[in-house]
């Protein structure tokens, strides 16, 4: 991508994470001391589970190390603010919801550059690896993530009415982006993009499928609460698309390993409109 594309994306993943703060109040961080089971168990799954699951995926379906690692890298991200509108529209729980979403995402800015350079080193030849510094890559990610989400927290707890008429034009906003972005990434590879789409819509789809599974019935295993399972299962399964294309293509300076992200991008809304339409239709039948 060239600097412009990159400022572009980088404006991109800030306006989504101010947006995401915009939704945000001080309980939404301080929730896990009320409902622990609940919080713990969508962190597990997302943080620790996810890329385990990735990982077991890669080593038994054949790709290209480009896809695995822009799959990993995928793994590593949280979830963004399309699984609470999801989670919303699918009658879960969006407290939980955007909860999972807010915690995760501080989190991650610790474990992505270790879970992206155990990716590089597992998937790149020997003599052809490249790392992300990790000082450099949390700083960078905290300034893309943590800032926006603050300033957003300010702005709704000063000015509430403003936040709230804000929070859906800057979903929009944010939405046409990231659609520009995959449209440009698509138009920059469109000679290898059949191929790609064969190698990554698979294991995308398959990820994207096994782990909502995994949220949703390790939620019922502990007997939460249905809404609660809903969400869960959303967080586990739907990720920040944009993050993972920031790292691969910003980071990394390698487009190739955003075609993943890129396609599961396109692959979560498919996926997403099921559980919508499956959790909604449920909800108004109890």
């Amino acid at each position: 991508m060239n600097s412009s594309s990159t400022v572009i994306l980088a404006i991109a993943l800030f306006i989504i994470m101010l947006g995401m703060g915009l939704s945000l109040v001080k309980n939404d961080f301080t929730r896990i001391l009320k409902h622990p089971k609940a919080i713990i168990l969508g962190l597990a799954n997302q943080i620790i589970l996810l890329p385990i699951i990735a990982y077991f995926l890669l080593s038994i379906y054949p790709t290209t190390p480009e896809i695995a690692i822009g799959v990993m890298i995928l793994a590593a991200c949280p979830g963004g603010p399309t699984s609470n509108l999801i989670a919303h529209l699918a009658k879960g729980d969006t407290a939980l919801s955007v909860s999972l979403t807010a915690i995760s995402s501080l989190i991650t800015i610790i474990t992505i550059p270790l879970i992206v350079n155990f990716a590089l080193t597992q998937f790149i030849k020997v003599g052809q690896i490249i790392q992300l510094p990790i000082a450099q890559t949390i700083a960078q990610i905290f300034a893309i993530v943590l800032i926006p989400i603050c300033i957003g927290m300010i702005i709704k707890a000063k000015r509430p009415e403003f936040a709230i008429n804000m929070a859906k034009p800057v979903r929009t906003a944010s939405g046409v982006v990231l659609i520009l972005v995959i449209a440009g990434i698509i138009l920059k590879e469109k000679a290898n993009i059949i191929p790609y789409f064969k190698q990554a819509g698979a294991i995308t789809l398959a990820l994207n499928v096994v782990t909502m599974a995994l949220g949703y019935f390790s939620s019922k295993l502990l007997n939460l609460a249905p809404k609660q399972a809903v969400s869960i299962s959303i967080e586990s399964g739907i990720q920040n698309g944009t993050m993972a294309i920031m790292i691969a293509t910003v980071l990394l300076s390698n487009t190739t390993f955003a075609i993943a992200p890129a396609i599961y991008s396109l692959i979560m809304f498919g996926t997403g409109g099921l559980m919508i339409v499956f959790f909604g239709k449920r909800a108004k039948s109890m």
